[in-house]
């Protein structure tokens, strides 16, 4: 796991919890179905099986990897279209190329994130670069859509680059644990994404036989997806492993407990803490498009298929096909 890393000692601490403090229990631990996603990478839809009156605002949230590609097998996206929701990237490995019809783009590196909000429509590509093509590598990362309300889905498409040195780091009590805040208000610390309703996304990184209970604004949900190591999640510590992801119910504190022996992959119990205030309005979804109704829907297909969600800009970025397979 190559995201961002500190020296802990050095970081703010989370503020232990009081007395009252209510912890938040574990409602379900699920395991997501895998498939191939884009031009055929493997993804992990984390969020799949739990009713979206749980994950609201987040629509969807695909584990990208993690996966050692051989020569000429990484792969990502061709262009496609979206509307009606933001697109936002995290990548733990590997990197990943970028590039929208509203002018958006770069590379997102290990410890990055892309934060796109496609709103009233917008194209995009992402690929990986010729590099890790042509000689393999290791990737690994995530893809969450977050719902816009209706009053916010037609403005203008938006892109937000968050590097891995923009994220605010923060860590326990016992200085153990990297808890980084990619995007929202954690115990009054406020991560660098822009969002466009109340929403927390956080990595932590809990080493082995270590506990963090991390304050959560109570009117969120919470959601906590394991993407390498194993641990206890709640103080009824549910046992959890890569591949799960647990809903948690209501409360003002997210406990996760390191199992004290990991496996030879990982020294961490590694955890995406993310929740959210619930937009509590109609969701319809169609493949790339989230409206409120279905004829807003038909509608954001007949105005793609029209040509008003953008143009592929004439110096596009394109998928690369490796040497050793052409």
């Amino acid at each position: 796991m190559t995201a961002i890393t500190a020296d802990t000692l050095t970081l703010a601490r989370l503020t232990p919890a009081p007395p009252d403090a209510v912890e938040r229990p574990v409602a379900r631990v699920t395991t997501g179905p895998t498939g191939l996603e884009g031009l055929g990478f493997p993804v992990r839809r984390t969020l799949a099986g739990l009713p979206y009156a749980l994950t609201d605002p987040f629509i969807m949230m695909d584990h990208m990897g993690e996966v050692e590609y051989e020569v000429g097998e990484a792969k990502g996206t061709d262009w496609h279209p979206h509307r009606g929701f933001e697109t936002v990237t995290y990548l733990i490995d590997g990197q990943f190329l970028h590039q929208d019809s509203h002018g958006g783009g770069g590379v997102i590196a290990p410890g990055d994130t892309q934060w796109m909000t496609a709103a009233s429509g917008i194209l995009h590509i992402e690929t990986p670069p010729a590099s890790l093509v042509e000689t393999g590598g290791l990737f690994n990362g995530f893809q969450i859509w977050v719902n816009l309300p209706a009053k916010d889905k037609m403005l203008p498409p938006a892109y937000q680059p968050v590097t891995g040195a923009d994220l605010l780091l923060l860590t326990d009590g016992d200085a153990g644990s990297i808890i980084r805040v990619i995007a929202g208000n954690v115990d009054g610390h406020v991560g660098p994404g822009s969002t466009h309703t109340p929403i927390s996304l956080v990595h932590a990184s809990i080493p082995a036989g270590q506990r963090v209970s991390i304050p959560w604004q109570p009117s969120y949900n919470a959601l906590a997806y394991v993407f390498a190591g194993s641990g206890r999640a709640g103080v009824e510590e549910a046992p959890v492993a890569a591949g799960n992801l647990v809903a948690f119910g209501a409360g003002d504190r997210v406990t996760l407990t390191a199992d004290p022996h990991q496996d030879s992959r990982t020294e961490h119990l590694e955890v995406l803490v993310l929740g959210g205030e619930p937009i509590n309005e109609p969701m319809e979804h169609y493949g790339p498009f989230v409206m409120n109704t279905r004829a807003e829907l038909a509608e954001a297909v007949d105005a793609y298929q029209r040509g008003e969600l953008g143009a592929v800009p004439p110096d596009a970025l394109m998928p690369h096909v490796s040497t050793a397979r052409r």
